[in-house]
């Protein structure tokens, strides 16, 4: 029968409810430090830095020794599988150095976005094979969650009911996998920001996706309560000529939330989709303000939104390495701030606070 299923066990319900919960503790957030190879050459191009083995090493080794205050605003960092197993210079393993800030190691376990066959430019996440082994190892070596990134796009005919059936069932198959070695999964449908589109269109493609992802959820028997939600904040398309406040973004979020995620999830660790990071900070601190039911935690897990400023400062020189860890410092406290709704606009200035982070068609 359909509904003749079990759930996980006591001991897993609670294992993976603790972690989710510290994940999303009042005030604290994610660092995503998980770009690909390519991905972070592209960061290290836009200042000079070549894109080798060790320039990464000392990068992320920049991000993980920084002071440990980062403590009291980054509950968890997600690594990409290089970082995982790279050493500090005194060969200190970075996940250890994670730990002893009292950050949460996290790892981003799919492979990347496909082309969906007779669609228009859309994709599917790929990375389901010997998932579970992998997951398996991950835990061993120390991770707790991971990560896994659907992308859909706003168009004319897009999102298309394939895209969406696709990428929900590809994103509860990799829960539940996660769940079944003790991993907190984040789910990550994010819906692109490229386009003309105004933002009611972006908040009813945001309301049917996650409509869609949770009625996989379901389906897969996933426990939620051991999952995080890691949704685009929901915004205009980059081209709409209409401008909307960040009361606007707020109320249309929290609206999609509201009428979609079930209030058993512990939380949603918002991206940054390519807004600069003081608008991601912005936007954030207004959706915690916004007056209507919240019953979930609302906070972050950026990217380019926490690391704009530490490259810039950087810029892959030694000597400016506490300039960098500055800058994260900075970026992170803003976001800490935002998450309990207490961020004021602008009181937290950074070298790249408000330059633009959008990547067009940022997919693969």
């Amino acid at each position: 029968m359909t509904t003749y299923f079990s759930y996980p066990s006591p001991a897993l319900q609670d294992e993976l409810r603790q972690i989710a919960n510290a994940i999303v503790a009042p005030g604290k957030g994610i660092l995503a430090a998980d770009e690909s190879t390519g991905t972070i050459g592209k960061r290290f191009s836009d200042i000079g830095v070549e894109n080798t083995d060790d320039n990464r090493r000392r990068y992320r080794q920049l991000l993980f020794t920084t002071d440990k205050e980062i403590g009291n605003y980054v509950s968890g960092v997600i690594l990409f599988h290089e970082t995982l197993y790279q050493k500090a210079d005194d060969g200190t393993p970075f996940v250890k150095l994670i730990q002893d800030l009292g950050i949460i190691p996290g790892i981003k376990v799919d492979t990347g976005c496909v082309n969906l066959m007779g669609a228009e430019g859309e994709s599917t996440t790929q990375g389901l094979d010997g998932l579970s082994e992998r997951c398996a190892q991950y835990k061993k070596d120390g991770c707790q969650f991971a990560k896994w990134r659907c992308v859909l796009k706003i168009g004319k005919n897009t999102p298309s009911y394939l895209a969406m059936l696709e990428n929900a069932n590809v994103l509860a198959r990799y829960a539940s996998i996660c769940q079944m070695n003790g991993l907190v999964p984040i789910v990550e449908p994010e819906v692109l920001p490229d386009g003309d589109h105004d933002l009611d269109r972006a908040q009813k493609v945001t309301e049917t996706v996650l409509a869609f992802v949770y009625k996989a959820l379901n389906d897969h028997h996933v426990f939620l309560e051991g999952t995080l939600l890691k949704p685009n904040m929901v915004t205009a398309g980059q081209s709409c000529a209409t401008k909307f406040t960040p009361e606007d973004n707020a109320r249309a979020t929290v609206t999609a939330l509201q009428r979609t995620m079930p209030a058993a999830v512990p939380g949603v660790t918002f991206l940054s989709g390519g807004q600069s990071e003081e608008e991601a900070s912005v936007n954030l601190c207004a959706i915690n303000s916004f007056p209507g039911k919240k019953p979930w935690a609302l906070t972050f897990s950026f990217g380019r939104a926490l690391q704009a400023s530490v490259l810039k400062a950087w810029a892959g020189k030694p000597e400016n390495i506490k300039a960098g860890q500055d800058e994260l410092l900075k970026r992170a406290k803003a976001n800490s701030l935002a998450a309990t709704g207490k961020y004021v606009a602008g009181s937290i200035p950074s070298l790249a606070a408000s330059k633009s982070n959008f990547v067009k068609a940022h997919a693969y």
